[in-house]
């Protein structure tokens, strides 16, 4: 059974740094590119990096050189260390395969639960 569970959210003042990071387990990660999303209420949910199997990366250009995405794949596990956050990046992040895990089991696209992070004063 796949599960991703997220976390490392909270509230940061602009300007500010979160890691957050996301256990995956149901065999899912070590083959696959593994990708950091967020979504805002009423928006699309976008990807904003994502790292290969073998630790290629490509992010969004609204994060590049304030995001770096890695990955642990002894511990099944990747991270997004985010610095210097904005307002508008509040967001519930989430992380999945790149692209999103489907499985008939789940009726379609898997998401864990997500971490919300808050950039507020």
């Amino acid at each position: 059974q796949v599960q991703l569970v997220e976390s490392g959210g909270g509230l940061v003042q602009p300007g500010g740094s979160l890691r957050l990071s996301c256990a995956a387990s149901g065999g899912i990660f070590t083959r696959n590119a593994m990708g950091w999303y967020r979504q805002a209420p009423g928006k699309q949910r976008e990807l904003v990096a994502s790292i290969t199997s073998g630790g290629s990366t490509n992010y969004a250009d609204s994060v590049k050189g304030r995001f770096t995405i890695s990955r642990d794949n002894a511990e099944n596990t990747v991270y997004l260390q985010m610095n210097s956050l904005k307002p508008e990046e509040t967001d519930v992040y989430y992380c999945n395969t790149d692209p999103p895990y489907y499985g008939a089991a789940y009726s379609g696209y898997y998401w864990g639960q997500g971490t919300q992070v808050t950039v507020s004063s």
